[in-house]
């Protein structure tokens, strides 16, 4: 189907999103920070980018933006994923250029929605 990009610093959950995404036909790639996650999507860019918002050494918002400023990966669409839940952090993930934004914990299925819907170009909600 897709290769997706995991950008993740959380092992458990880096092998969970595998699994999940893996079962559906999914080709699963895993980047443990936001400098390997760059540097994974300009080395072979993605149909799709899961971004952890809360990693060491870059935040989400920054791995984003640099994301957005590559050529080849500007138009890849990237949902978010973070516990944080305030109307802030939605608006200035929107405004870094995600696609959507699934908070933690994940409902599996709510994010299998949301990623079918960005790999076909959907914005959320199916509109």
């Amino acid at each position: 189907m897709a290769a997706i990009l995991v950008i993740e610093d959380d092992e458990f959950f880096q092998s969970y999103l595998d699994l999940v995404l893996s079962g559906e036909g999914h080709e699963v790639r895993i980047a443990v920070d936001g400098d390997a996650g760059l540097a994974a999507a300009s080395a072979m860019p993605p149909d799709l980018i899961l971004c952890d918002m809360s990693m060491p050494k870059m935040t989400g918002f920054e791995v984003i933006r640099a994301l957005k400023r590559l050529d080849h990966v500007k138009d890849v669409p990237i949902i978010a994923l973070s516990a944080h839940d305030t109307t802030a952090d939605h608006n200035e993930a929107f405004a870094a250029g995600v696609t959507a934004y699934e908070t933690k914990p994940v409902e599996m299925d709510r994010l299998i929605d949301s990623v079918n819907d960005a790999l076909a170009g959907l914005s959320p909600g199916g509109a």
